[in-house]
């Protein structure tokens, strides 16, 4: 099949179409600065280049529009009519309790959508705009929503509750949901494809480690227990997100400042983090260039980063017995040798050698990085959601 695979957020359309034969990315791109005067798209050429088209002020409407314009087009697309995409599979942030796999798209699961909204206000709304795009766009097209939070629904109540009255829980939903679920799902499974294991057998720590990151452990290819909670800013510190914090120090802050709700919101999503400790950036490439510099406060920062992320996967080797392979993925995961070597170190005492002359020279690849010799496989594993997304859209319109 041919799948369109969709992520759409509050003013970008991110798109892949994807054939499920070998696989191959036939195309991809997406459009920014949606709702802007300056919006435009950019995607890969058949030849690998990259290019721009300039579309001014578009809605989601018009950015989907001008992707199929695009992907049809006799010059630079790749297909000749929209027939030829069998169907489209939507990213969608947040299923709540309600999903707790990938689902095909009619009007109820439409509503159970829009019933998330109060608890993804930034993100649902969204992905419900490119639902509704493709379905008057393309009438009739099988559409598939597969959910961030889904993977992590089979985690037990002692993982996911929060020690609130528990009537937070029962009438308003207050409970840890995770995100990343689709990646975590992928690298878990290609992980035990790769080393020729079997999941079952399997205790894995995945580090989804980048401008947002999360932690997940999979025990038997279920996930047990994950970093993020009722929202994504929950668990480590992250590009501008805070992760965890003394929810005391905010009302200390919110009374003290006379914060509102929305000035805290600002702060612990777009203030925070990596960007807010070290005055510098968000970005992981710009903050090694400032340690590398001497900079303090990005030293400082990028020891935070790696503390966060070395204690979580010490928690989930305790939750769950013991660790048979962690997974680094992610941007910063793929890409970021130093710290990768940084957060294995400490781990020595259970078992964990990283290679570290392999590790310097992987970047963005799949590969074993830890030692023959280390009793726990560190891994790299290139993260592909969007094929993920791709197969469980293949597989849930096929039994139509």
């Amino acid at each position: 099949m041919k799948i369109l695979v969709l992520n759409c957020g509050s003013s970008s359309v991110k798109y892949k179409l994807i054939d499920t034969a070998d696989n191959s990315v036939l195309a991809e791109g997406g459009v920014e600065k949606i709702g802007l005067n300056d919006g435009f798209l950019k995607y890969k050429k058949n030849d690998g280049s990259k290019a721009v088209i300039e579309l001014g002020l578009v809605d989601h409407n018009g950015a989907v529009q001008a992707i199929l314009n695009l992907l049809t087009d006799p010059a630079e697309g790749c297909i000749k009519s929209y027939d030829e995409i069998d169907a489209v599979g939507h990213r969608v942030v947040h299923g709540a309790e309600k999903f707790s796999e990938s689902v095909l798209i009619n009007d109820e699961v439409k509503d159970m959508i829009k019933q998330c909204y109060d608890i993804a206000p930034l993100h649902n709304p969204a992905n419900m705009t490119g639902i509704d795009a493709i379905t008057t766009l393309m009438p009739g097209k099988p559409q598939v929503a597969v959910f961030d939070t889904a993977f992590h629904q089979t985690m037990p109540a002692k993982s996911f509750l929060y020690a609130l009255p528990y009537k937070y829980y029962e009438d308003d939903g207050v409970r840890r949901y995770g995100f990343h679920g689709t990646s975590h799902r992928y690298v878990s499974q290609r992980v035990c494809e790769f080393l020729g294991v079997d999941s079952k057998d399997q205790k894995i720590i995945t580090c989804h480690v980048g401008n947002g990151g999360s932690i997940t452990a999979v025990d038997g290819g279920k996930s047990v227990d994950t970093s993020m909670g009722l929202t994504p800013t929950e668990g480590l510190m992250m590009g501008t997100r805070v992760g965890d914090v003394d929810p005391g120090a905010l009302v200390y802050l919110m009374l003290k400042h006379n914060l509102s709700a929305t000035d805290l919101q600002k702060i612990i999503n777009k203030e925070s983090g990596m960007a807010g400790v070290t005055g510098i950036s968000s970005d992981m490439r710009e903050i090694e260039a400032a340690v590398n510099a001497g900079d303090e406060r990005a030293i400082l920062g990028l020891a935070m980063y790696e503390q966060r992320i070395l204690k979580y996967i010490g928690a989930y080797a305790a939750e769950m017995g013991g660790v048979d392979i962690i997974v680094f993925t992610g941007g910063v995961g793929e890409n970021q040798t130093s710290l990768r070597e940084a957060v294995c170190e400490p781990l020595k005492f259970m078992g964990v050698e990283i290679d570290k002359e392999l590790n310097s020279g992987i970047r963005g690849k799949e590969a074993v990085v830890s030692t023959a010799a280390s009793k726990v496989k560190v891994v790299v594993i290139p993260t592909d959601e969007e094929l993920m997304i791709a197969r469980d859209t293949e597989a849930i319109v096929s039994k139509k």
